[in-house]
This record gives C-alpha cells, structure tokens and sequence, in this order.
C-alpha cells in the first residue's frame, strides 16, 4: 500500500508540473517563472509582465501581481491573507510544511510573532554585532589561507548557520546537521514537485524535530540566554503548542538562513559584475549599508510571496475574487521603474534603495530584518577590507529554486590589485 500511494502521489505531483510546463510553452508568463530557463533570470519576464499590466492573470489559477504599487497595496491590505478563505484549499504541492507564523493570519499570526519578536529586539540587535564581527573575521582568516575559495561553501553559507545556531541555541555538533536540514526546508519553499522530494522534506522536518525535542529538554533542565530557553518557557506556560514550538524553530531556521546566505552570495556577484561598484565599496566602507540595500533590491534573496483574496475587491484597478491567489513578484517590484529611477542599474549609493519589498510588508513585514542586515552589512565591509583584490575564478552556480533566488557555487580569489 505504501509502495501504491507514493506513486499515486508521485503521479499527482508530476502531473501538477507537467501541466503548467505545457501552459508555459504557449506564452503564459505567470507560469513561466516557474520553470527553466525564465526561472533562472525572472528580470526579463518581470518586464515583460510590467509591460502587461499591475496585475496578471495565468491560465494556471493564480494572479501575478507586478507592479511596486500594487505588491505593496495586496501586502498591507486587510483584504488579502497568507491563508486561504473559508473552504478553500491549498495545492498539494504547496502544503507541505508548516512555518508557523509566516502561514498565519490574526489572531494567531499576531499571537505567535509577539513570542518571536524578542529574539530581534534592538537590544539583541547589537549583543549579536561583536559575535558576527568575530565569526566573519574567523571565516575570512581560513579563507585567505587558501588563497582561492568557494565564497559559498567556506563563507556565505557558514556565516549565518553560526549565527543562527547562537541565537537558537544549536549546539556545534549539530551545526552540520542544522545546515543540511536547512537547505531542504529553504527549497521546498517552491513546493514538491515529486514524492521524492517531499519524502526528503519529510525526513528532513522530522530530523529538525527530533533535534528541537533534544533542545528543548536540554533547555527545560538548563535554561540559558537564547531563543529556544524564551520559546519553551512560553511553551511551559501554556502559550503555544508543541506542534506550534516546532513550527517556530523552522521557520527562525528558514529566516535566520536563507535570506542571509542568499543576500551576501548575490551581493558579492553583483558588486563584482560591476567592478565600478566594488571598486567603490572599497574606497568607501562606509557605503556598505547602503550596498545590502541595493543588492535587497536589485536581486532579492526572496523573488515572490503568495496571499489569497479573502473577500471581493480590487488591486490598481483589477477585479480580485474573493479565494483568488495572487503571487506578490517581489523581485518584479523593486525594478519597477516608475518607482526606481533605472531599475536595471546597480548603484550602491541609490537614494532610494531602502524602498524595496525584499521584507515583504504589513503585518508580514520580516522580523529577522534587522539581523540579515546586521550580517550582511558586517559581511561586505569584512570582505572589501580584507580582500579587496577578490576576484570570480568561474561562473557562479545558481540554485534550482524560484522563491529562495541564491547561488550554489561562487569559487573566487583573493587576487591582486
């Protein structure tokens, strides 16, 4: 019986993305963004998208919204959710895995991120900037030993695993783990698109949760100054679940992860692809904010977010039903250019780069923002400093991902200047 319903699965799963890889090839643009090749540069059928209107329809069942306008309208608006209305159902594909908070409307949104609201505070914000000062000093050092290095492998991807681990309270020996597991859960951000995968997103969630049972006992026996220990005293206190803790730890896992390792992977292509602009930095650390804005914008680490019409309404004009999806093409937004001044232009010192939607908005506006622009601020500045020469050695390798848009491989040199 097991052996039938993985392939009935397998079968439904396959089907889902056969068809919309069929409705891509007749010019559907909505539902080309989820394949190869468009999925590997969006920015061209973002434009194209633009070009047709502030929101557009598929012939798969969901909207694209495309313009800046009319992203930040559906995020802030109390019209749309992260959940559908009443009856409706999410796509198999889709429903995956549960990410606590991020999935929820109020109440249980607002009850839920209230408890993981401490964990970013300001206070917090700058306890955490000596240590990721000292962890990116200490990568950067075994970097330069070698001369050539992967910036992923040996920097981008360590950097905010050590951090994240810190802040949660994972121990070292379960950072390799952590890190593993976190690359699963980042892709199935897309959805299954096989009983294979999500049998490896399974697996991966339950190793996730036997290592947070393990945690939590530790913490329960020995509470210390982290995450975890404030998260099962409210847990101990009757205000979330089991299950809820859970969710929690996987998705500070996903924010704490994905979107920092992403950010200084593209960063550092983008500066480099405009050696004007590294050249700059260089001259000029102080612009390193400044630098993690634009590159926010110019190639967000999140290129899409998804919110159902609760009830009948209306997006710059266009008629949304209610129980209508609509995918927000963040990374559309932000080189909208009747909001950005030559869009397509990476320009570390733009005066307006902080307007982006990288974070989302409204009530679902990310909390750990403050923390990816913490590490990826402290990065840029690290790596224009000490290794001013860095130079790409081969083409960067690109995930296979749409929503998490971030770079596998990125072998680069110190160089000589």
């Amino acid at each position: 019986m097991e052996i039938l319903e993985t392939l009935r699965i397998d079968g439904r799963l396959r089907t889902a993305h056969g068809v919309s890889w069929l409705i891509a090839q007749t010019g559907d643009h909505p539902a080309r963004l989820l394949h190869r090749p468009w999925r590997e540069n969006p920015f061209p059928t973002y434009r194209r998208l633009r070009d047709l209107g502030p929101v557009v329809s598929s012939r798969l069942p969901f909207h694209a919204a495309t313009t800046r306008t009319a992203v930040d309208q559906i995020l802030r608006s109390r019209d749309f959710g992260v959940r559908p209305p009443g009856d409706f159902n999410v796509a198999e594909q889709f429903n995956v895995m549960d990410l606590s908070f991020l999935q929820q409307d109020p109440p249980d949104h607002t009850r839920l991120r209230k408890m993981a609201r401490p964990a970013f505070s300001p206070r917090r914000m700058e306890g955490y900037r000596v240590e990721i000062e000292k962890i990116t000093e200490d990568l950067l050092d075994r970097a330069l030993e070698r001369g050539g290095f992967d910036l992923m492998r040996d920097f981008a991807q360590p950097l905010p695993i050590i951090v994240i681990s810190g802040l949660l309270g994972v121990p070292e020996r379960d950072q390799t783990d952590f890190d593993r597991i976190g690359n699963v859960i980042g892709a199935a951000l897309d959805g299954a698109r096989s009983a294979r995968q999500l049998r490896q997103i399974q697996e991966a969630t339950a190793e996730l949760d036997v290592l947070i049972e393990r945690l939590v006992i530790e913490r329960r026996a020995d509470p210390r100054e982290d995450v975890v220990s404030d998260l099962v005293a409210r847990h101990d206190e009757g205000g979330m679940s089991a299950a809820e803790l859970g969710a929690m730890f996987r998705l500070l896992l996903v924010a704490g992860f994905e979107t920092t390792v992403n950010l200084i992977g593209n960063g550092v292509m983008a500066l480099l692809r405009h050696r004007q602009e590294w050249e700059r930095l260089v001259a000029e650390p102080e612009l390193a904010g400044g630098a993690v804005e634009e590159v926010l914008r110019y190639d967000s680490p999140v290129q899409l977010t998804g919110r159902w019409a609760h009830r009948d309404t209306e997006v710059e004009g266009v008629p949304i039903s209610a129980g209508q999806q609509v995918m927000c093409l963040l990374g559309s937004a932000n080189r909208d250019p009747r909001h950005f001044t030559e869009p397509d232009h990476f320009d570390i010192a733009r005066a307006n780069a902080s307007e982006h939607l990288s974070f989302s908005g409204g009530v679902h506006y990310c909390l750990g923002a403050p923390l990816a622009r913490l590490e990826g601020e402290i990065a840029l500045r690290a790596l224009s400093r000490r290794i001013p020469g860095l130079r790409p050695t081969a083409m960067p390798t690109r995930r296979d991902t749409l929503t998490v848009r971030g770079l596998a491989t990125f072998p680069v040199t110190t160089g000589e200047r």
